[in-house]
């Protein structure tokens, strides 16, 4: 059962990672530092006040700037590589001792997971942004920040929910971008034989 508390953290983390890094970082901060739960100590990597105070200052401006159309897909541009590679870091500092191969498969499952998140939430603003009204907008982006502080809060206190969470998300991901990609083959082939 630890093991699969584990892999639920790690992944629930990576997971809130790539909607919202910035606000991930500060929770597990907190947490670690205020002991909200009880945290193994491989957690402890997150308690330090230039990290916390980081992550804050940066949540602030990320809140800021994911409200405003077309800011927020620029923000998500250059979090393109920040995000994936940030769920990977948090998924080796949640990990604990391991080997070096372990270490390595847990950064490539947090990168995977962040970066599938990530694309996702930035692939929808920007469908978000075509609407000229700006509400849209600024209900995905606090649902998206009550989302992150909600999956962070499980990944705490029930990590093994988080695990089957994170898993049904994801599939729920990978199903979508399946059928989204179906749809654009089949109009580059009704194309092709339209205009042929």
């Amino acid at each position: 059962m630890e093991m699969l508390a584990a892999i639920g953290r790690t992944m629930g983390f990576s997971f809130a990672a790539g909607i919202n890094l910035y606000a991930t970082v500060a929770i597990l901060g907190l947490a670690a530092r205020y002991q909200w739960v009880h945290l193994p100590p491989q957690y402890q990597v997150f308690n330090n006040d230039i990290i916390i105070i980081a992550a804050l200052v940066l949540y602030a401006i990320e809140f800021l700037a994911d409200k405003v159309p077309w800011i927020d897909t620029i923000w998500d541009a250059v979090h393109s590589v920040i995000r994936p590679l940030g769920g990977a870091l948090i998924a080796v500092g949640t990990l604990g001792e391991a080997t070096p191969t372990l270490q390595g498969v847990t950064a490539l499952a947090g990168g995977l997971v962040a970066a599938s998140t990530h694309f996702t939430k930035a692939g929808t603003r920007v469908a978000a942004n075509i609407s000229p009204e700006p509400f849209t907008n600024w209900l995905l982006s606090l649902a998206e920040d009550l989302f992150v502080v909600g999956l962070a809060f499980v990944a705490l206190k029930w990590p093994v929910a988080a695990l089957v969470v994170t898993a049904t998300l994801l599939v729920g991901i990978v199903l979508s971008a399946a059928a989204i990609w179906r749809l654009v083959r089949r109009g580059w082939a009704t194309q092709r034989t339209g205009t042929a």
